[in-house]
């Protein structure tokens, strides 16, 4: 299979998707001189699109693990600084770095702090205020880097990261959009490869498959199989006449695509094409608010206000978060529904690029979990659905 999208690759700072002037503005506003990011999502966002393959899929290494650096100084993008692994050198050999300081010399999260800090002192900031990720920074080295700058104020930057991160640039938009088809042709080519008799463990495995195939990463599968609502993976077997949920996040060159469709073995009765009807127009009335100008809230009323005149409003839920690097990033529209957090964006105004997951769910008691999960970018007159297709049954026929 023909894989033609390339990852994100910044040759140069013109190549980011952001600008410097974007994070000095972020930065004098949250007070910061500094940053420090060790996150492996908002490292590769910082870098332009690089991640180390050698750590995409763990952190531990020896006695430490692995912790990557990427220093900036507000309005002195000339001095921004990579800290790396030694094996990274081998990269920079195929593909440089556009960092004016590249830093191969490490292993550990100790001695990456301590070159840091070292760093910091001779640009100057020693005494200044850093950020850094606190839920991304383990304690021997953050202990490193205040034990090595004890008059510097070190402070949680993970807000103005997230927030640099929340309007994406179109070839991020791209990865996205490919993200997400990929997952859906995934999803219809597992739904038809089941059948009678096959067991959730065999679907997931085939999801993960379909997904690997299609060059993604297999982030997860959430599947459910007739009346049942729980999602973990289990020797459950599809029946003729059953539904099937499938939610599965896969990761494109660092980008998550994000969806629920819905399956059934044999053709669908009334009262299921009602079912989905019923979700799909809760999604309809929600996609309807989005638009530039146009708020989190406005979205929310409008879904939840159909979702209430619903037959089945009693078992129905609708939620959306924003999507991106990570699951549930910025903007945040709903306070603790179901992730922890406050839905301390839904006044903000809707901006072209914004990315969104739209997700109604219906807990039926007797049909069983009935979804749908869409991701929706806010474009400069309204909005585009990525992945638009198979969003009806996708029919498994019986043998």
């Amino acid at each position: 299979m023909k894989h033609d999208i390339q990852p994100l690759h910044a040759a140069s700072a013109n190549d980011l998707p952001y600008t410097f002037k974007q994070l000095d503005t972020a930065m004098e506003a949250a007070g910061l001189d500094a940053l420090v990011a060790t996150s492996k999502h908002n490292v590769r966002y910082l870098l332009g699109g690089y991640q180390f393959l050698f750590f995409s899929a763990m952190d531990a290494i020896g006695q430490s693990r692995y912790l990557p650096a990427f220093v900036y100084l507000r309005g002195e993008g000339d001095k921004t600084a990579y800290f790396a692994n030694k094996m990274e050198a081998q990269e920079h050999q195929v593909a440089p770095f556009w960092v004016p300081e590249f830093r191969p010399d490490h292993w550990g999260s100790v001695d990456v702090m301590q070159a840091a800090a070292d760093y910091l002192q001779k640009c100057g900031v020693a005494s200044g205020r850093i950020g850094f990720e606190s839920a991304f920074m383990p304690k021997d080295g953050y202990d490193a880097l205040a034990t090595a700058l004890p008059q510097a104020t070190i402070v949680d930057a993970s807000m103005v990261l997230t927030r640099l991160r929340m309007i994406k640039s179109k070839p991020e938009l791209d990865l996205l959009r490919e993200a997400t088809a990929r997952i859906s042709q995934s999803m219809q080519a597992t739904i038809l490869a089941a059948g009678e008799g096959s067991s959730k463990h065999e679907i997931i495995e085939q999801l993960r498959q379909e997904e690997t195939k299609r060059g993604m990463a297999f982030e997860y599968c959430l599947l459910t199989l007739g009346d049942s609502h729980n999602r973990a993976g289990s020797d459950q077997t599809w029946n003729k006449g059953e539904v099937l949920s499938i939610d599965s996040g896969g990761n494109l060159h660092g980008y998550i695509g994000d969806i629920c469709r819905m399956g059934v073995l044999g053709e669908p009765d009334s009262e299921l094409v009602d079912l989905l009807a019923e979700v799909e127009a809760v999604q309809q009335a929600a996609f309807a608010k989005i638009a530039p100008g146009k708020t989190g809230a406005e979205m929310i009323a409008a879904g939840e206000a159909e979702l209430r005149r619903g037959p089945n409003a009693a078992h129905n839920d609708f939620f959306a978060h924003g999507m991106g690097l990570i699951s549930h990033e910025a903007p945040f529209l709903m306070t603790n529904h179901p992730v922890a957090y406050e839905g301390s964006d839904a006044d903000m105004p809707f901006q072209p690029g914004l990315v969104l997951s739209v997700e109604t769910t219906m807990h039926h008691p007797n049909r069983g979990f009935i979804k749908l999960e869409d991701t929706v970018i806010v474009t400069e007159d309204g909005y585009e659905l990525f992945g638009a297709d198979n969003r009806d049954w996708i029919v498994r026929s019986v043998d």
